[in-house]
This record gives structure tokens, sequence and C-alpha cells, in this order.
């Protein structure tokens, strides 16, 4: 944040103090009443990373890891302690009594069937995005959270962006006028980026349940890179769809407040990454948003390229209005605004004398010449919106969940706004696939063509 004075269009939206005594004291006091125990079920990078940020929540306490990898459940017992109770098998995880919530982990082709069987074991979720693997799985998770009156809440942190929510804010003020285009990057420069994740020199058989891990989708022969860089095949994952444009689509939810669109068209190709994957390390969509109460029809572009040529990972969102353009990340909202021309202006130089001059007769008339106004000839104002140093948009997600499952009211994140933008991500893959425009009913939540 900035220490000095601050520029007559520069902001700040969020103030918190810097010590961590003031911080500390707006922690919530938790009674022995409000304590929650969870349990991992896929203790990858995103479980383990997800099962971090839990046990940062006031009354949070990990009980089980789930896992079919028997390394990561040795290092769930070295990270958090030798007590935890640990399996291949996430329903012994299910049928524990002393559990009230598990975070999903696996990969992607197993979110569905343990949200469900979780849900109707009685516990709460916390699921990685996307929240399933084919849209007509979604159908089942919606049902299930409906039935049994469960918490789900899905993993993509763009949902509690005090970025994205300030962004929301402004928008709606009509802070860059009428909305008419959006596009949206995620660029990525690593091998790790790229999904080319370490593969553990004991990795074998014996070591994993290859055999629990194909049972859902077709059976193959043992292959670790298949296991450990599932998100490069689609028997187990869904390609740049599911990993980042459910992202990308979840962020353009919060600031819109869309269901989401009616047409998906996405091209790419495999350009870099040639290392045996089946789905593109390129891609591209244009997604077609309806007109609503609160926007005009717009258009998403989305973009993700695994070898951008760049040193860093590149992101960000881009609204385009008739009066201005705002830029969202996650630390920052960036409002460039130009006001809209007060008459069009005229291309007469080709016309005749007379006809030039009947013209200007006549454009006069209805555009009177005005002096240039003080205001009018500034330069184009910008107004930053930076977000705390404080703020982790990760960590506030996880406090969202846990605030839900104490209070039982549900964060709107839930197995819906879960459905509304991975069926549209998965509509991507299918166009990809199909190579045809996609047709989406965002009220119904299901593909009409």
């Amino acid at each position: 944040m900035d220490t000095g004075t601050p520029m007559p269009t520069r902001r700040h939206f969020m103030q918190l103090s810097s010590s961590a005594a003031a911080l500390a004291a707006q922690a919530p006091k938790v009674s022995a009443n409000d304590k929650i125990q969870i349990a991992t079920i896929g203790a990858g990078g995103m479980g383990s990373g997800d099962t971090r940020l839990a046990l940062q929540i006031p009354g949070v306490s990990l009980v089980a890891v789930a896992d079919l990898y028997d390394g990561r459940l040795a290092r769930a017992k070295e990270v958090w302690g030798n007590h935890l109770f640990t399996t291949r098998d996430y329903r012994e995880i299910l049928s524990r009594k002393d559990i009230d919530a598990v975070i999903i982990g696996t990969p992607d082709h197993y979110h569905s069937q343990i949200s469900v069987d979780a849900m109707n074991a009685g516990k709460d979720v916390y699921c990685e995005k996307p929240m399933v693997q084919k849209i007509e799985q979604g159908y089942d998770v919606v049902n299930a959270q409906k039935k049994t009156g469960r918490i789900l809440q899905v993993g993509s942190q763009y949902a509690s962006s005090l970025c994205f929510l300030k962004a929301k804010d402004l928008l709606a003020s009509g802070a860059i006028g009428e909305l008419n285009m959006v596009e949206a990057w995620l660029d990525r420069n690593s091998a790790v980026g790229a999904w080319q994740y370490s593969i553990p020199p004991d990795a074998s058989p014996q070591t994993v349940d290859w055999e629990r891990y194909t049972a859902i989708t077709r059976k193959r022969a043992w292959d670790a890179k298949r296991f450990f860089r599932w998100r490069n095949y689609q028997d187990y994952g869904t390609g740049v769809a599911g990993d980042l444009y459910v992202h990308l689509l979840t962020g353009l939810h919060v600031v819109t407040g869309s269901l989401g669109p009616t047409r998906v068209y996405s091209t790419g190709g495999l350009r870099f990454w040639k290392d045996e994957r089946d789905v593109a390390d390129v891609t591209l969509a244009l997604v077609d948003y309806p007109k609503t109460e609160r926007h005009p029809e717009f258009t998403f572009s989305l973009r993700v390229n695994f070898a951008s040529g760049g040193s860093t990972e590149s992101f960000g969102i881009r609204f385009v209005g008739s009066e201005g353009v705002m830029n969202v990340s996650m630390n920052s909202v960036t409002i460039s605004r130009h006001p809209r021309e007060a008459q069009p202006g005229y291309t007469i130089g080709t016309f005749p004398q007379s006809v030039q001059e009947a013209f200007l007769k006549e454009y006069r008339a209805k555009y009177p010449e005005q002096i240039p106004t003080a205001d009018a000839m500034r330069p184009d104002r910008e107004d930053v919106y930076n977000a705390p140093r404080e703020h982790s948009a990760h960590l506030e997600h996880h406090r969202n969940f846990y605030a839900a499952v104490r209070s039982r009211k549900p964060f709107f994140e839930d197995a819906v706004f879960g459905l509304r933008t991975a069926g549209p991500a998965l509509l991507c893959n299918h166009s990809y696939f199909e190579r045809k425009i996609c047709e989406w009913d965002p009220n119904q939540l299901k593909r009409t063509a």
C-alpha cells in the first residue's frame, strides 16, 4: 500500500491495521462447541494447500487424510502429526462420526462422486474447482445439496477476492458506462505451471492404488505420469478449461452477477508441451452473454497459453465499457475513464464545397459548437483501488466456508454457482474437440446444441 501522500486519483478501498495485534484482535472467538473437525480427501498440491489454509481458521482441526499414494499419507503425518487417521479408501473417512467437513482435492474425475457421497454421509464439502468433470454430473451434486441441506462450497477463491467484490460495486455504479466486452487471460511460462508435476521415485503399483484411481474411468496399464500429471489427460482432468477458465468465469460472474452465457466457441491446440498429453496447451474462447436487467449483452474472451514467452505468470480481467475500462487482478482494480463523446464528429473533406456547407449547417443545428470545459481538457482519469497487503483471497475463501459451516448459511459459491461456471467452461472443451459452436441455457443449466 502507498505510504506517501495519495494522488487525487489514487485510492485504497480497504484500510486495515498493519499491526499483528490488531489483526489478531479481529479474529473471531471460538468456543469449545464451535470446533470443526475436518478430513482431506486427495492430499496433492491443492488438497494440501487447502488444508494448510483451513488450519489457520480458529477452531478447525484435521482428523484424517485419504489419498491413493502412500507417500502422501506418510507426508501428511510428518506435517500434521502421527495422530491422523490415514487411508486409501475415502469411504472410511465418510463413515467416521467425528468428521464434520471434508476438503476434496482429488483429480477432477472423482469430484462429483465424492461430493455426493460426502453430503449423503452428513458431511459439509469444500470441493476444488471444477465442481464436476462432466456437465451432467453437476445435476447430481446440486440435487444432493438440496436434499441433504449440507454446505458445499467450490474452491475458486475469486469469489472471495476483495478486488472482484469491489469491481462488482464499481460496475454496478456505472463507473465504466455500459459493459460491452470482457477480456481475460491467464498465461504461464513454467513447466510446473504447465502441469509437469514431479513424479516420486518410489511410484509403483505397490505405492499407488491404481485400480481405485481408474475404477470410474477406462482401464489402463499402470502409468505414473497419468497418476501424478493427471491434468494432462481427459480421463482424469478437464484441461485448461476446468483448471483455469473456471477461475476466470467465476470472477466474471461475481462482478457482473450473470447467470451464464448462451453461446460458446473455443479453439487452440497442442503447440509446445508435446509430452503425450491429450489436451491443448493454448486455448482461446469467445463466450456470448445475454442481455439482463443489469447489463446489455456482451462478449467474454478468454485465453490461456502455457508457453507465453514471459518470465512469470500473467493474469488479468479487463472490462470494457462505453465510458471507460476496468482492469481487475487479485490485488488491485484500475479504472481508466474517458467521457463519452458529446458529438459524433464528421468526415466531409471529400464532399463538394456546397455540400460541406449544407452538412455543417445541419450538423451545427443539432450539435452547437461548444467551448471546451476544463474537465474536457484534462487527461483521461485513472483510479486505482488496492487491496490491503494482509488480504489473501485463498484464506478468505476458507474463512467463508467455515463461517458457513458454523452458521448453516451457505456461501454464494454453492453447487448451483459451481455448475454455472463449470458448465460453460466444460462447453469450451466440447467446442474445441467437436469443432463447433455450443449453445447453453443459463437458466436451465444445460447444453441445448
